[in-house]
């Protein structure tokens, strides 16, 4: 965990110290703009196959769909920053059959109120949860329901402050926030899956969130995005942090096609899962790893 809190203190040092030598980029769009409103649609695809190939190898195929939506209001020292992320993706193996690869719905909100130059008084609010099942796989392509729409989902919402020094650097933090875990499925509630206590399809927490995003261009028609999510619950098990961090790479061929490349990585101490290690059975979370890489469409308004 202190490694997580270390990448988070460096993303910002660095996002400040970009911040410091490099100009805002001038916004002459929303200058008379109460509402703004713009996004991105991208389908991915990714395919692999071979024949008679002496190194071996399986035919696959994916694909992914992303639809990514901000809407910002500002009204003199007041603003509103939404955004809506909604991501669905299947991939096939030679022999496997279909299985999804993505699967997310996360919705955003910063209410903001101008404090001094780059510092806002807030209240964040953050929903994510899914649209289908998920499952497990055993040697045998047998499969365990692990996860399914709004199990879990999570809604997270508190006071703080934030720093913006534009669209591309924000960082909001909320000293007192809330964190509601919900697991409407039965067969997953009766087990107590992602915190829950058994039989239950809320788990309420109570402590401190902290929100980072970071975008640059590293080169021309290369873009970096970072997004960080931290939250630590005062009522209980003090230390044991979730952590969420996401690094996606955009690489711009022409107007319309790219090149998508990403990373997620999850540590969640209430995703908990039982093993048997010489009779004994322990209960520990493990951390969660997700890579994306495709080519595709990508159309912005």
């Amino acid at each position: 965990m202190k490694r997580i809190l270390l990448l988070a203190a460096l993303i910002i040092i660095c996002a400040a110290a970009f911040a410091q030598t490099t100009p805002a980029p001038k916004d002459t769009t929303k200058k008379d703009t109460i509402w703004w409103i713009h996004g991105q649609n991208t389908v991915l695809i990714n395919e692999s196959s071979f024949s008679n190939w002496a190194a071996g190898g399986v035919n696959s195929v994916a694909l992914n769909l992303v639809f990514d939506y901000d809407f910002d209001y500002k009204k003199g020292n007041w603003s509103w920053d939404n955004k809506a992320i909604v991501g669905y993706g299947l991939s096939k193996q030679s022999g496997i059959g279909w299985r999804k690869n993505d699967d997310r719905l996360i919705l955003n909100s910063l209410l903001g109120y101008k404090a001094a130059q780059y510092w806002l008084y807030t209240f964040y609010g953050n929903f994510q949860t899914q649209f289908t099942n998920g499952y497990s796989y055993d040697a045998n392509n047998n499969r365990t329901l692990i996860s399914g729409a709004f199990a879990p989902a999570y809604l997270t919402f508190g006071p703080g402050f934030a720093y913006k020094k534009n669209d591309n650097l924000r960082v909001n933090i909320s000293p007192f926030a809330a964190r509601i875990t919900f697991v409407h499925n039965d067969s997953l509630s009766n087990i107590g899956a992602f915190g829950v206590t058994p039989g239950k399809e809320n788990l309420f927490e109570f402590g401190s969130s902290l929100d980072a995003y970071y975008k640059v261009a590293i080169a021309k028609n290369v873009t970096l995005e970072n997004a960080l999510k931290l939250y630590e619950n005062y009522l209980k098990n003090q230390g044991n942090v979730y952590a969420d961090y996401a690094l996606n790479l955009y690489m711009k061929v022409n107007k319309t096609i790219t090149v998508n490349a990403g990373v997620e990585i999850i540590n969640d101490p209430n995703a908990q899962i039982a093993e048997t290690v010489n009779g004994v059975t322990s209960s520990h979370s493990l951390l969660q790893v997700k890579q994306i890489f495709g080519a595709g469409f990508t159309y912005k308004f």
